[in-house]
């Protein structure tokens, strides 16, 4: 499974819910529907990624960026 948001593209922010339900029926597990960004995040098994992008509305289907802080003893890098 891979976590992604998904970026919808500005004719359809006033559909974003339309678009979440059209993710979904492409195998996502949509956990946010981020309105005010237009970006819905959710998980896709890794075999159904590239069938989002071919969603109505989809702008962008990205990989979710982690980051890690140092610990607060690490050396200064």
């Amino acid at each position: 499974m891979a976590r992604v948001p998904v970026s919808v593209d500005a004719d359809h922010l006033d559909g974003l819910d339309e678009v979440a339900d059209a993710l979904r029926a492409q195998g996502m597990d949509v956990a946010q529907v981020l309105g005010t960004m237009g970006v819905i995040t959710g998980s896709v098994p890794d075999a159904r990624r590239e069938s989002l992008a071919a969603v109505e509305g989809v702008a962008s289907v990205d990989d979710e960026l982690t980051y890690q802080l140092p610990r607060p003893d690490a050396p200064i890098q």
